[in-house]
This record gives C-alpha cells, sequence and structure tokens, in this order.
C-alpha cells in the first residue's frame, strides 16, 4: 500500500465492523469529572443516557468505520497552558494538557482495541511504556538488579541514558504511516489514523481568552489514548533500525544479551565497555535523526560502575554522572539503594510538612489524620521500594521517619519526655511503615515467580559469568526476601504457585514487623513462616524436613492428610486465642 495518501482518501478492504458491546464497554471505561473538549459536551451525560447513548454513538462510529471521515469536533483540541519551573516569562517554562471531545473517545477506545494485537506482538520486553502490567517499578527493578548482578560478579557496566527533545511533538506522520505499515498494522486502520491526524486542528485557551484554530504539523495528537501505542511502534522501528536487538554488545545474564531498557521515550542503553556504548549511542542518534528525534546531549549523561570520563558529541560534552534519577528513582554508580532511601525520607518530610494545615485542624479526627498520612505521605517514600536492598540503619532511619511523622500529627514537640510506645499506642497503626515495604516486596517477589518468563524474573534469578569477590558478600534482594520468610527458594517456589496460601505468608510476615507491643499475639506465630507452618500440621507431620503442603492434599512422605488453605487460617487463629 502506498502511504503517501492525499486527504479524505479511504480504503476498500474494511476490518469487521464495530459492535455495540465495543461501544458499551469503551464508553464504561471513559473516565467521570474530567473537562470537555470543544464540543462542551461531559462524559456523565453519556452514561445517564445509557443504552440510548450508546446506539447513538454506535451509529456514528460505524459510519466513521466504513467512510473513515471524522467529525470536525473530533479531530479539534484546546490546549492548555500550565506552568513548570522557571521564569513564568518563557514559553519552554510551559507544559500544556489537552482537552478532547469525549464522544471522540468512544471511537478512540475501539480503536485502541483493535490496535492491541499488533503493539503486543511488535513490542520487546524491554519496553514497559504504557503497556498492560507492566510500569516504572519493573524498569526500576531490572536496573537494580543488573548493578547487583555487576557489583556481586566484579563487572564493570556503562550506562547512557537517554533524553530526546520533545519526543512525542517531533515524530513525522509520514513517516509513522511507514512505521505501521511495516509493523504489519491493516490498511483501514492506517486510513482511519491518517484521516483523524490530516485534518486535526487545535487552539489555545488562556486567561485572556482562546486563540484562532491552527493546524498541527508534527506530532502525536496529545490527550487522545492512541499517541503512546503509536510512539511505542515508533521508537522500536528506530530501534530495530539502529539494530540494537542484533547486536551483540550488552549485558550478558542468564544466557540473555540486555543493552537497553525502554520506558516510553525514556531509553536507557547499557553495555561492558566504554567503547560498545559509545557505538550504540551513535547507531541510535544517527537513526533518531532520520525519523525526526533529536537527542538532547545536555541531559543526555552517561554514568559506570566503573572509572569514565566525560564524552564529547558534535562538539558538545555528555557528563559523566555517579548518579542519576530514573523514572523517579536514584540510581547510584555503587548501586546502593541507602542514597535513594534517604532522598525518598526527605521527600516524605516535605510532604508531611505540607499538610500541616490538615493535621493542625480540631475538625478533623485522629483516625482521619492518620489514613491521611498512610494515603498522601507513606507512598511518597514507599515509591519504587518493592526493589529496595534494605541494610540496618536504612530500618532505622525509616523507623525514625515514621516515629517523626506521628509525633508531628500529635503535635508532640522534640522537647517532650513521651516514649515511641505511648506515641504508637496513641496513633495505633496496624503496621509499620518498614512492615509495609516489606510486603511490597514479598507481594512483587510473588508476582514475578508466578509469570512463566519474564525479562525482570531472568534479571531477579539469572547470573553473570564471572567469579564473586573473596570475603562476606554484599546482601542481594533476593536475601531478603529468603530473611524475612525463613525459606529456601526451592520452597518459595512452590507457595507463590497458592495465591492463597502466599497471602497468608505475606500477611503474616507484616504484621510482625509492627513496632507496638500489644497483648494480642502476634498473627504470625514466632515472627517467622516457618513457625506457622509448623504450627499448623499435624504432629505426625512436625519431624524435620516435613513442612505443610500449601495446597491441601495427603503429604507425600508421611501420608497425612494436610489442611487447605482455609483450614489452616483457622487453626492458626485457634491457636493464637488460646
Amino acid at each position: 500500500m502506498d502511504v503517501s495518501y492525499t486527504p479524505g482518501s479511504v480504503v476498500a478492504d474494511l476490518e469487521p465492523d464495530i459492535l455495540e458491546s465495543e461501544v458499551k464497554w469503551a464508553l464504561e471505561s471513559t473516565a467521570n469529572n474530567k473537562a470537555s473538549g470543544s464540543d462542551g459536551i461531559p462524559a456523565e451525560l453519556f452514561k445517564i443516557l445509557k443504552d440510548d447513548a450508546v446506539k447513538v454513538l454506535h451509529s456514528i462510529c460505524q459510519q466513521i468505520w466504513k467512510t473513515q471521515q471524522w467529525p470536525e469536533d473530533w479531530r479539534r483540541s484546546v490546549y492548555i497552558p500550565v506552568p513548570k519551573k522557571g521564569s513564568a516569562k518563557e514559553c519552554s517554562n510551559y507544559r500544556t494538557i489537552a482537552l478532547i471531545s469525549h464522544a471522540s473517545k468512544v471511537m478512540l477506545k475501539i480503536l485502541q482495541g483493535r490496535l492491541k494485537q499488533y503493539v503486543d506482538r511488535e513490542l520487546p520486553e524491554v519496553q514497559a511504556g504504557f503497556r498492560r502490567g507492566r510500569g516504572t517499578r519493573d524498569q526500576i527493578a531490572n536496573m537494580r538488579w543488573i548493578m547487583e548482578k555487576a557489583r556481586e560478579f566484579q563487572k564493570d557496566i556503562y550506562f547512557c541514558f537517554i533524553d530526546y527533545a520533545k519526543a512525542f511533538d517531533c515524530v513525522d506522520h509520514s513517516k509513522l504511516w511507514q512505521v505501521l505499515k511495516e509493523m504489519g498494522v491493516p490498511d483501514h486502520l492506517i486510513c482511519l489514523l491518517r484521516n483523524l491526524y490530516v485534518g486535526q486542528e487545535a487552539t489555545v485557551r488562556t486567561g485572556y481568552g482562546t486563540t484562532d484554530w491552527f493546524k498541527i504539523g508534527k506530532g502525536v495528537r496529545q490527550g487522545c489514548i492512541l499517541s503512546p501505542c503509536l510512539f511505542n511502534l515508533y521508537a522500536e522501528y528506530i530501534m530495530r533500525k539502529a539494530g540494537l536487538d542484533e547486536s551483540q554488545a550488552g549485558i550478558k545474564i542468564a544466557g540473555r544479551n540486555i543493552n537497553n531498557l525502554r520506558y516510553a521515550d525514556d531509553t536507557t542503553l547499557m553495555a561492558e565497555s566504554e567503547e560498545e556504548l559509545k557505538n550504540l549511542l551513535m547507531r541510535v542518534k544517527e537513526e533518531s535523526a532520520k525519523y525526526g528525534l533529536k537527542l538532547n546531549i545536555k541531559k543526555t549523561k552517561i554514568m559506570a560502575t566503573g572509572p569514565i570520563t566525560s564524552w564529547q558529541i558534535e562538539g558538545e560534552e555528555m557528563e559523566a554522572v555517579r548518579d542519576f534519577t530514573f523514572l523517579g528513582s536514584m540510581i547510584t554508580a555503587d548501586g546502593d539503594s541507602s542514597h535513594e532511601i534517604k532522598r525518598r525520607l526527605l521527600l516524605g518530610r516535605r510532604a508531611m510538612t505540607g499538610l500541616d494545615s490538615i493535621l493542625r485542624s480540631r475538625d478533623v479526627t485522629l483516625p482521619t489524620k492518620v489514613r491521611i498520612v498512610k494515603a498522601m505521605v507513606f507512598p511518597v517514600v514507599m515509591y519504587g521500594s518493592e526493589s529496595w536492598t534494605i541494610k540496618k540503619a536504612d530500618r532505622r532511619r525509616i523507623d525514625a521517619f515514621e516515629l517523626w511523622c506521628w509525633r508531628r500529627l500529635l503535635r508532640v514537640p522534640w522537647t517532650a519526655r513521651r516514649s515511641n510506645t505511648s506515641i504508637l499506642k496513641e496513633i495505633s497503626p496496624e503496621c509499620s511503615l518498614e512492615g509495609q515495604i516489606v510486603k511490597l516486596r514479598l507481594q512483587y517477589f510473588g508476582h514475578l515467580m508466578r509469570r512463566e518468563d519474564s525479562l525482570e524474573k531472568t534479571l531477579m534469578l539469572g547470573k553473570m559469568e564471572g567469579t564473586r569477590r573473596r570475603g562476606r558478600q554484599r546482601t542481594r534482594w533476593l536475601d531478603s526476601v529468603f530473611e524475612v520468610t525463613s525459606m529456601s527458594l526451592t520452597k518459595l517456589r512452590e507457595v507463590v504457585e497458592d495465591r492463597g496460601a502466599w497471602r497468608a505468608l505475606v500477611h503474616g510476615v507484616t504484621k510482625s514487623r509492627t513496632r507496638l507491643n500489644n497483648n494480642k499475639k502476634s498473627y504470625c506465630v514466632g515472627a517467622r513462616v516457618a513457625l506457622w507452618v509448623k504450627a499448623s500440621a499435624p504432629r505426625a507431620c512436625r519431624s524435620k524436613g516435613r513442612g505443610l503442603n500449601p495446597r491441601g492434599g495427603v503429604r507425600s512422605r508421611c501420608s497425612v492428610p494436610a489442611p487447605a488453605n482455609l483450614a489452616v487460617r483457622k487453626h492458626l487463629r485457634v491457636q493464637v486465642d488460646k
């Protein structure tokens, strides 16, 4: 197919028609309380009309599907500038949000569903941006595990954190259609997208009114749910042209070669030598320029676990750093999580200080204040904590921060002679902050272990070629999992497959991390999983090596019937109450 269409062109070979069930699903998935586009129609209106709205929208969507022509209002966007840091007199210190028609979102959602199979088929695991079941925590964990393996097996690794200058706004439309065609997207869907982009217009809304409507000639549509999918395919095509998937340069872990990690436009290149990394960077830079994406050399950084010097790229210096904020989490050259933990605790203090006006109010009850702190302060601290390797000193800092929060909430000055126990009794927290971090770590471990095969699982369990240094080894992430569960990897593989047993295990370990010594016994007997497993098993099966079968049924070694998960938990409660 020739992708150099003329405006208004159509194709004869159509995809299957849109179903009413698709329209209903798309309408129900539309979010409420969102600003309307140029037509001024809110999403709630369509939801109130229910089946009547579904029939009307289905008729409109089906007409667009067949004619491949979009209504004018559905191609229009209203831009609202939002100031960033810096001088408000500089246009570059503003970002814009785009408001589009809610009715158009129904059609776009259906298109997204039709495109999903092609996106999932073409995108590799190293791309985690805007993908179901993937997120920033996965790439942060991947980065930390790569550095952990390199330190353990005494390997030097070199990283390049690429920053594109306004990547989403620089996509070339004509090249985008070519990319979609080569990625196997049907001609009908490409024609629909092209006709949507050809006639799009926008206006800017300010405090003094709105500007005239103007045409948009490049970039993916802002505010459109299709834009992340289209950009991911566009970026993937560039990386293929650069030959990253065929290159031998990269990090070898468990027989797998990894030379890049991506989250949408945030791209990180990695190699075992400085020369290999520079070669990868130049290839990506050249191919990106061919497709309209330019590297911001000033914001692109390089980092290495070994010695490295700054680079000169086209007369501009690329800075070598010892730490870098990767997807919101600080990554240091030594791979230590302590720097990020300190930074997160500082951000948590700022968030806590910002809530002073609410926490000092006498109109807000104490339980509500506690819930506010847990909802608005603790998540700031715990971002990316799934992949932290926490030391004893870090635990003390986390505990001290939690007590600082509760004292500030209760307005207890540091000069007051009140014990931590009295503070905790007044607050009555269900679980400590450190316990919540442990819970996130175990939940993430179980989530990855249940996957058949994934990049994260490979990096978590795999090994590098090389030798470990002599003496006591540095604590690894997996070591912390083994420590809190008192289980080996072999045993954990069995337990995580039973979601009920794993959930009970995580709950028990989390409860055992509380710092308030209540008269009521802990749910997790002895604060160790091995102990509550032992307490739940009949006496005939308490000998060494004959633990609880989390699936229930008959034990293989002693033929004694094992209780199912529900029975285990019920048995535990009886033992605790006694």
